[in-house]
Protein backbone atom coordinates (compact mmCIF):
# COMPACT_ATOMS: atom_id res chain seq x y z
CA UNK A 1 0.00 0.00 0.00
CA UNK A 2 1.48 3.34 -0.99
CA UNK A 3 -0.06 5.41 1.91
CA UNK A 4 -0.86 8.04 -0.55
CA UNK A 5 -4.35 9.16 -1.62
CA UNK A 6 -4.99 9.25 -5.53
CA UNK A 7 -2.80 6.34 -7.03
CA UNK A 8 0.90 5.32 -7.06
CA UNK A 9 3.04 7.39 -6.40
CA UNK A 10 5.18 8.82 -9.22
CA UNK A 11 8.74 10.60 -9.05
CA UNK A 12 8.66 13.42 -8.30
CA UNK A 13 5.39 13.82 -7.08
CA UNK A 14 5.45 13.74 -3.03
CA UNK A 15 3.98 17.16 -2.02
CA UNK A 16 4.21 18.29 1.51
CA UNK A 17 1.42 20.70 2.89
CA UNK A 18 1.71 22.18 5.82
CA UNK A 19 -1.13 22.88 8.30
CA UNK A 20 -2.75 25.92 9.98
CA UNK A 21 -3.72 25.99 13.96
CA UNK A 22 -7.33 25.06 12.34
CA UNK A 23 -5.87 22.16 10.48
CA UNK A 24 -5.99 23.45 6.81
CA UNK A 25 -3.21 23.01 4.36
CA UNK A 26 -1.18 26.23 4.56
CA UNK A 27 -0.65 28.21 0.84
CA UNK A 28 2.56 27.01 -1.53
CA UNK A 29 4.63 29.73 -1.01
CA UNK A 30 5.39 31.21 -3.95
CA UNK A 31 8.66 32.13 -6.03
CA UNK A 32 9.44 35.20 -4.31
CA UNK A 33 9.01 33.57 -0.92
CA UNK A 34 11.45 30.81 -2.00
CA UNK A 35 14.23 33.96 -2.29
CA UNK A 36 13.62 35.32 0.73
CA UNK A 37 13.67 31.54 2.24
CA UNK A 38 17.19 30.88 0.56
CA UNK A 39 18.44 34.11 0.36
CA UNK A 40 18.96 33.76 -2.52
CA UNK A 41 19.25 38.02 -4.27
CA UNK A 42 16.56 38.91 -6.96
CA UNK A 43 17.49 38.67 -10.05
CA UNK A 44 18.40 41.88 -11.74
CA UNK A 45 19.05 42.72 -15.28
CA UNK A 46 22.59 42.32 -16.64
CA UNK A 47 25.26 44.59 -16.48
CA UNK A 48 25.93 46.25 -19.68
CA UNK A 49 29.37 46.71 -20.91
CA UNK A 50 31.11 50.37 -21.27
CA UNK A 51 32.11 49.91 -24.76
CA UNK A 52 29.61 51.42 -27.39
CA UNK A 53 29.44 55.17 -25.83
CA UNK A 54 25.46 54.43 -27.26
CA UNK A 55 24.47 57.05 -24.31
CA UNK A 56 27.06 59.69 -24.94
CA UNK A 57 25.45 62.79 -26.66
CA UNK A 58 28.73 64.41 -26.90
CA UNK A 59 31.64 61.78 -27.32
CA UNK A 60 32.53 58.25 -28.59
CA UNK A 61 33.77 55.48 -26.69
CA UNK A 62 35.37 52.19 -26.57
CA UNK A 63 38.34 49.85 -25.97
CA UNK A 64 40.85 49.25 -28.37
CA UNK A 65 43.88 46.99 -28.70
CA UNK A 66 44.29 44.18 -29.29
CA UNK A 67 43.71 43.01 -25.48
CA UNK A 68 41.24 45.64 -25.28
CA UNK A 69 43.30 47.26 -22.98
CA UNK A 70 43.20 50.67 -24.32
CA UNK A 71 40.66 53.19 -23.15
CA UNK A 72 39.52 55.04 -26.38
CA UNK A 73 37.71 58.31 -26.27
CA UNK A 74 36.64 60.49 -28.98
CA UNK A 75 35.25 64.15 -28.92
CA UNK A 76 31.84 64.47 -30.74
CA UNK A 77 30.71 67.90 -31.68
CA UNK A 78 32.10 68.03 -35.10
CA UNK A 79 29.56 70.64 -36.26
CA UNK A 80 31.11 73.05 -33.11
CA UNK A 81 34.46 71.58 -33.96
CA UNK A 82 34.47 69.87 -30.30
CA UNK A 83 34.09 73.05 -28.36
CA UNK A 84 34.44 71.93 -24.94
CA UNK A 85 30.13 72.78 -23.30
CA UNK A 86 29.42 71.45 -19.82
CA UNK A 87 27.94 68.69 -21.20
CA UNK A 88 30.42 67.68 -23.35
CA UNK A 89 32.58 68.22 -20.14
CA UNK A 90 30.72 65.68 -17.95
CA UNK A 91 30.28 63.24 -20.36
CA UNK A 92 34.00 62.88 -20.75
CA UNK A 93 34.81 62.98 -16.67
CA UNK A 94 32.22 59.89 -16.90
CA UNK A 95 33.90 58.00 -19.21
CA UNK A 96 37.63 58.92 -17.53
CA UNK A 97 36.21 57.71 -14.42
CA UNK A 98 34.73 54.35 -15.62
CA UNK A 99 38.21 53.98 -17.52
CA UNK A 100 40.28 54.73 -14.58
CA UNK A 101 38.46 51.97 -12.22
CA UNK A 102 38.57 49.13 -15.06
CA UNK A 103 40.88 47.05 -14.00
CA UNK A 104 41.73 45.65 -17.67
CA UNK A 105 42.35 49.19 -19.04
CA UNK A 106 46.17 50.33 -18.74
CA UNK A 107 45.99 53.42 -20.33
CA UNK A 108 43.54 55.77 -22.36
CA UNK A 109 43.73 57.64 -25.75
CA UNK A 110 41.88 60.89 -26.31
CA UNK A 111 41.37 62.49 -29.96
CA UNK A 112 38.80 64.43 -31.63
CA UNK A 113 38.02 64.87 -35.22
CA UNK A 114 40.16 65.05 -38.35
CA UNK A 115 39.42 69.51 -38.37
CA UNK A 116 39.50 69.88 -35.00
CA UNK A 117 40.62 68.41 -31.67
CA UNK A 118 38.91 70.86 -29.65
CA UNK A 119 38.17 74.72 -30.29
CA UNK A 120 38.53 75.84 -26.99
CA UNK A 121 35.57 76.47 -24.41
CA UNK A 122 31.82 76.73 -25.57
CA UNK A 123 31.68 81.08 -24.91
CA UNK A 124 27.86 81.24 -25.90
CA UNK A 125 27.22 78.54 -23.04
CA UNK A 126 29.19 81.14 -20.89
CA UNK A 127 28.38 84.85 -21.68
CA UNK A 128 25.59 84.86 -19.94
CA UNK A 129 26.79 83.75 -16.60
CA UNK A 130 26.55 86.21 -13.51
CA UNK A 131 28.75 86.34 -10.56
CA UNK A 132 25.94 84.69 -8.43
CA UNK A 133 25.94 81.68 -10.87
CA UNK A 134 30.05 81.20 -10.98
CA UNK A 135 30.63 81.53 -7.24
CA UNK A 136 27.71 79.52 -6.35
CA UNK A 137 28.10 76.51 -8.98
CA UNK A 138 31.81 76.50 -8.68
CA UNK A 139 31.91 77.14 -12.48
CA UNK A 140 34.22 75.15 -14.44
CA UNK A 141 35.40 72.94 -10.83
CA UNK A 142 35.27 70.19 -12.66
CA UNK A 143 37.21 70.26 -15.92
CA UNK A 144 40.33 69.10 -14.09
CA UNK A 145 39.56 65.29 -14.04
CA UNK A 146 41.41 65.20 -16.46
CA UNK A 147 44.68 65.98 -14.76
CA UNK A 148 43.51 63.74 -12.07
CA UNK A 149 43.59 60.49 -13.83
CA UNK A 150 46.32 58.01 -12.53
CA UNK A 151 46.37 56.04 -15.73
CA UNK A 152 48.71 57.45 -18.85
CA UNK A 153 46.45 59.32 -21.15
CA UNK A 154 47.82 59.98 -24.54
CA UNK A 155 46.18 62.89 -26.78
CA UNK A 156 45.81 62.34 -30.34
CA UNK A 157 45.61 65.43 -31.79
CA UNK A 158 44.41 66.66 -35.00
CA UNK A 159 43.23 70.30 -36.66
CA UNK A 160 42.36 72.84 -33.96
CA UNK A 161 43.43 72.25 -30.66
CA UNK A 162 42.96 75.75 -29.37
CA UNK A 163 43.62 77.22 -25.59
CA UNK A 164 40.40 78.33 -24.47
CA UNK A 165 42.62 81.41 -22.92
CA UNK A 166 44.04 82.36 -26.34
CA UNK A 167 40.69 81.81 -27.96
CA UNK A 168 38.90 84.10 -25.45
CA UNK A 169 41.55 86.40 -26.15
CA UNK A 170 40.99 86.61 -30.08
CA UNK A 171 37.39 87.22 -29.05
CA UNK A 172 38.16 90.42 -27.04
CA UNK A 173 37.35 89.13 -23.50
CA UNK A 174 39.03 91.46 -20.61
CA UNK A 175 39.43 88.07 -18.85
CA UNK A 176 39.89 85.36 -20.65
CA UNK A 177 38.99 82.04 -19.22
CA UNK A 178 42.04 82.36 -16.89
CA UNK A 179 40.02 79.36 -14.60
CA UNK A 180 41.00 76.80 -17.39
CA UNK A 181 44.22 76.93 -16.66
CA UNK A 182 45.62 77.44 -20.28
CA UNK A 183 47.62 80.87 -19.73
CA UNK A 184 49.65 79.19 -16.49
CA UNK A 185 50.11 75.30 -17.89
CA UNK A 186 51.35 76.69 -21.17
CA UNK A 187 54.62 77.71 -19.82
CA UNK A 188 55.05 73.36 -18.29
CA UNK A 189 54.94 72.86 -22.27
CA UNK A 190 56.68 75.30 -24.07
CA UNK A 191 59.00 78.07 -22.83
CA UNK A 192 58.48 80.98 -21.27
CA UNK A 193 58.61 83.42 -24.34
CA UNK A 194 57.05 81.02 -26.28
CA UNK A 195 54.18 80.90 -24.03
CA UNK A 196 54.13 84.41 -23.70
CA UNK A 197 54.18 85.21 -27.56
CA UNK A 198 51.20 82.95 -27.63
CA UNK A 199 49.08 84.08 -25.24
CA UNK A 200 49.25 88.19 -26.09
CA UNK A 201 49.28 87.55 -29.79
CA UNK A 202 46.49 84.52 -30.40
CA UNK A 203 49.15 83.34 -33.28
CA UNK A 204 48.28 79.80 -33.76
CA UNK A 205 51.86 77.25 -34.02
CA UNK A 206 51.97 74.65 -36.41
CA UNK A 207 52.67 70.68 -35.35
CA UNK A 208 56.21 70.98 -36.36
CA UNK A 209 56.77 74.12 -34.27
CA UNK A 210 54.64 72.54 -30.91
CA UNK A 211 57.04 69.50 -31.27
CA UNK A 212 60.32 71.40 -31.16
CA UNK A 213 59.50 73.43 -28.57
CA UNK A 214 58.36 70.05 -26.75
CA UNK A 215 54.35 70.19 -26.38
CA UNK A 216 54.44 67.08 -28.88
CA UNK A 217 55.85 64.22 -29.01
CA UNK A 218 55.98 62.56 -32.11
CA UNK A 219 53.95 63.46 -35.65
CA UNK A 220 52.04 61.44 -37.61
CA UNK A 221 49.92 61.60 -40.48
CA UNK A 222 46.41 62.25 -39.89
CA UNK A 223 45.45 58.85 -41.71
CA UNK A 224 47.77 56.94 -39.59
CA UNK A 225 47.36 59.13 -36.19
CA UNK A 226 45.21 57.38 -34.41
CA UNK A 227 46.07 53.84 -34.66
CA UNK A 228 49.77 54.96 -33.71
CA UNK A 229 48.79 56.63 -30.41
CA UNK A 230 46.65 53.47 -29.58
CA UNK A 231 49.41 50.91 -30.63
CA UNK A 232 51.49 53.29 -27.89
CA UNK A 233 49.14 53.01 -25.75
CA UNK A 234 48.93 49.47 -26.22
CA UNK A 235 52.39 49.31 -24.98
CA UNK A 236 52.18 51.15 -22.05
CA UNK A 237 49.13 49.14 -20.89
CA UNK A 238 51.27 45.95 -21.07
CA UNK A 239 53.46 47.11 -18.23
CA UNK A 240 52.64 47.02 -14.77
CA UNK A 241 49.72 49.12 -14.18
CA UNK A 242 50.85 50.77 -11.14
CA UNK A 243 54.41 51.84 -11.80
CA UNK A 244 53.07 53.36 -14.82
CA UNK A 245 50.80 55.31 -12.57
CA UNK A 246 53.81 56.36 -10.28
CA UNK A 247 56.12 56.44 -13.19
CA UNK A 248 53.37 59.47 -14.09
CA UNK A 249 52.99 60.95 -10.69
CA UNK A 250 56.87 61.11 -10.71
CA UNK A 251 56.92 63.09 -14.19
CA UNK A 252 54.06 65.47 -12.87
CA UNK A 253 55.66 66.54 -9.60
CA UNK A 254 57.69 69.18 -11.12
CA UNK A 255 54.53 70.72 -12.66
CA UNK A 256 52.33 70.48 -9.63
CA UNK A 257 52.65 73.59 -7.96
CA UNK A 258 52.20 75.54 -10.91
CA UNK A 259 49.33 73.68 -12.10
CA UNK A 260 48.15 74.24 -8.49
CA UNK A 261 48.73 78.26 -8.67
CA UNK A 262 47.05 77.98 -12.01
CA UNK A 263 43.14 76.51 -10.37
CA UNK A 264 44.01 79.19 -7.72
CA UNK A 265 44.58 81.85 -10.33
CA UNK A 266 41.41 80.72 -12.18
CA UNK A 267 39.07 80.57 -9.17
CA UNK A 268 39.58 84.33 -8.25
CA UNK A 269 39.35 85.42 -11.86
CA UNK A 270 35.88 83.61 -12.16
CA UNK A 271 34.67 85.33 -8.85
CA UNK A 272 35.01 88.67 -10.92
CA UNK A 273 31.78 87.37 -12.97
CA UNK A 274 30.05 90.55 -13.58
CA UNK A 275 33.16 93.16 -13.22
CA UNK A 276 35.13 91.33 -16.24
CA UNK A 277 33.51 92.54 -19.39
CA UNK A 278 33.68 92.38 -23.20
CA UNK A 279 35.97 95.68 -24.71
CA UNK A 280 34.02 96.96 -27.43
Amino acid sequence: MSGRVGGPRRPGAWRVHRLDALGRPRPQPGPAQHRRRLQLPARCPALRPFASGANFEYIITEKKGKNSNVGFIRLNRPKAFNVLCNGLIKELNQALETFEEDPTVGAIVLTGGDKAFAAGADIKEMQSRTFQDCYSSKFLSHWDQLTRVKKPVIAAVSGYAVSVDIKDLLLGWLMGSACAGGTQRLTCAVSKSLAMEMVLTGDRISAQDAKQAGDVSKIFPVETMVEEAIQCAEKIASNSKIIAAMAKKSVKVSSATIEGHSKDLGEQFVQLGPYVHREA
